[in-house]
């Protein structure tokens, strides 16, 4: 079926390098410069650099786009090599636009930031997917450690019996080896309970203990990893997007994607018992509803989160 926005793009696809041509001649800029200079700083002007060099059709500039498109999934764009990599990338546009490096030193740092949060936020990306990939084993002593290790945050008063035990159905596991759980969400899922419980320790008790309501209860650890593939959704869509950019004075990490999870689970909590579920089973129908919530407040550009508040009693 054809739309009216289709119809739209297909026009101005050929319309745009007119349209560039037609503003390179009046404003003495190139399409890059004029967002460096005319948008806010933040996703707003990262994104429109993301978009304007994704259509670039410069031999140079798609070039130097593949390459570090390789180092960022090699995971070596936020190294030591970082530096030397953006000053490389800045270089190459400079000389494929014919922009004076002595008139626009602001157009430089502005444009080599952009590069930075662009490739930073590919390569959190392949990271993020690399623990996903990975499958929890029970023979592995790191992964056994991270495990009672999240056991001992959220129930510090409480011994584990043995391995195989109910016990874990306390933290909200399904059964006797938790294990099973973890096959969607791979090692990200015990990541991302275990920096919650551990960074947030006083909110993630709470959120717990809220999990424990007799009326409103719900599975703290399997809920913790249906989180989880909901901000890997995010990540993997770009909605997160908006809010790594936005934080542009920090480097992309893996404890941004710990933070925004961590404000998923805090506000899922809120969102779930102020619903006032019949049961369990309106699960999927509230969790739609607030994924759908979260999306549209990243769908904004000048979003933030931030996990900073209190959490009540119920």
């Amino acid at each position: 079926m054809i739309t009216f926005a289709s119809t739209w793009n297909y026009i101005y696809y050929w319309l745009r390098p007119l349209i560039k041509w037609f503003l390179h001649r009046t404003t003495q800029l190139c399409e890059l410069q004029r967002i460096c200079y005319g948008l806010k700083s933040g996703c707003e002007r990262i994104r429109g650099v993301e978009h304007s060099l994704s259509l670039s059709k410069c031999k140079n500039i798609r070039l130097l786009m593949m390459r570090l498109d390789e180092i960022s999934s090699e995971k070596q764009f936020l190294s030591n090599k970082q530096q030397n990599l953006v000053e490389e990338a800045v270089m190459i546009v400079m000389l494929s636009k014919r922009i004076n490096p002595k008139v626009h030193k602001p157009f430089m740092k502005s444009f080599g930031k952009c590069v930075e949060q662009i490739w930073g936020y590919k390569q959190l990306y392949h990271e993020i997917e690399s623990l996903r990939i990975t499958q929890y084993d029970s023979d592995n002593d790191i992964h056994e450690n991270k495990l009672y290790q999240l056991w001992t945050l959220l129930m510090p008063d409480v011994n584990l019996e043995t391995r195989i035990t109910k016990q874990w159905q306390d933290i909200g596991f399904q059964g006797d080896d938790p294990k099973t759980d973890f096959r969607g969400m791979g090692m990200l899922g015990l990541e991302n309970l275990l920096y919650f419980a551990q960074e947030h320790n006083n909110i993630s008790s709470q959120v717990l203990s809220h999990s424990h309501h007799p009326q409103y209860g719900y599975t703290f650890a399997i809920v913790g990893i249906n989180l989880t593939s909901m901000a890997y959704k995010f990540l993997k869509d770009g909605s997160f997007k908006t809010h790594v950019y936005n934080l542009a004075k920090s480097k992309p990490s893996i404890e941004l994607f710990h933070e925004f999870y961590s404000y998923l689970f805090y506000e899922f909590d809120k969102h779930w018992i102020s619903s006032k579920p019949k049961s369990i089973m309106s699960f999927s129908f509230i969790q739609e509803r607030f994924e759908n919530c979260v999306r549209a407040m990243l769908s904004e550009p000048e979003t933030v989160i931030r996990i900073d508040m209190p959490v009540k009693n119920v």
